[in-house]
């Protein structure tokens, strides 16, 4: 059993055990059919993967890598908010008749902010810092602006990224870990593909920045799962486990602009089968 299986599959039973329901309350995703969509949520969920170790990709059902890490480069790299510039189709229902999402994800990170050393915006200043002043406490992204949330299409539930650098004794290469703060999240839907796609970001950055990685660790303050996924969260974490797939990044690559996701695979991935899961919007 990999150890992303073991956490995935320890919070899904905290969550269904001990959590707290929302049936009857206010609440604003509703399903296709039109009804509301209820959840069983767990408050300040902390979740930690050691990536010099393993890849945390769950075996209990695929991810798909290419697809999750294409979405990070639309945010990341290509710093986008058009869906006509990323090749899924999970935003399609946040779109309008253009294709944009509005003032959000990429669009925040395009931003060009003042600094002493000249403007830059969000991800070109982590890349400046993680080179020029590795042990800054300084070193992070914020998408939840305030000032343009009236024009997202949906709020940054994937908000904030804290890259914190350490130093193993008697090795010249530093280590980077990064905190994933994330204000709600779909657990079935999306929580390995959130924990893969940063997963990749540290990996790209700490090349990079000619780093190692270190722990990603993942903070989300409304973990939940929708009532119509209880039964097949039931159904997954009873499941055959297996071990961890290998991650391959293509080790030419040293700008972070340079990267595609041809650049990236996951080896000897074994898993148990797809399963359909209902979106609530």
């Amino acid at each position: 059993m990999s150890v992303a299986d073991r956490i995935f599959i320890d919070m899904c039973q905290d969550i269904l055990e001990n959590g707290t329901s929302t049936e009857g309350e206010k609440v604003r995703p509703k399903w296709e059919d039109g009804s509301l969509a209820y959840t069983i949520k767990k408050f300040g969920v902390i979740n930690r993967y050691d990536l010099s170790k393993e890849f945390p990709a769950i075996t209990l059902r695929k991810t798909g890598i290419k697809s999750c890490i294409d979405e990070l480069l639309w945010i990341w790299q290509k710093k986008s908010n058009n869906i006509h510039e990323l090749n899924s189709h999970i935003w399609d229902s946040w779109a309008d008749e253009n294709g944009s999402i509005g003032k959000a994800y990429g669009y925040q990170m395009s931003v060009k902010h003042k600094y002493k050393e000249g403007d830059m915006d969000q991800v070109d200043r982590v890349l400046y810092d993680l080179k020029n002043n590795p042990y800054s406490r300084r070193i992070m992204t914020n998408i939840y602006t305030f000032s343009d949330l009236h024009e997202m299409n949906l709020y940054p539930c994937a908000y904030s990224m804290t890259f914190n650098v350490t130093k193993k004794t008697n090795e010249d290469k530093l280590v980077l870990n990064g905190i994933l703060n994330q204000r709600s999240q779909d657990v079935l839907t999306a929580n390995n593909w959130n924990v893969c796609q940063y997963a990749v970001l540290l990996h790209m950055f700490a090349q990079v920045c000619d780093m190692q990685v270190g722990e990603l660790v993942h903070v989300i303050a409304d973990a939940h799962i929708y009532d119509r996924h209880i039964p097949l969260v039931k159904e997954l974490i009873t499941r055959q486990t297996y071990d961890a797939p290998t991650f391959w990044m293509n080790p030419e690559v040293k700008d972070f602009y340079a990267f595609t996701t041809e650049d990236f695979r996951l080896d000897n991935y074994q898993t148990g089968p797809q399963i359909k899961i209902p979106v609530a919007v």
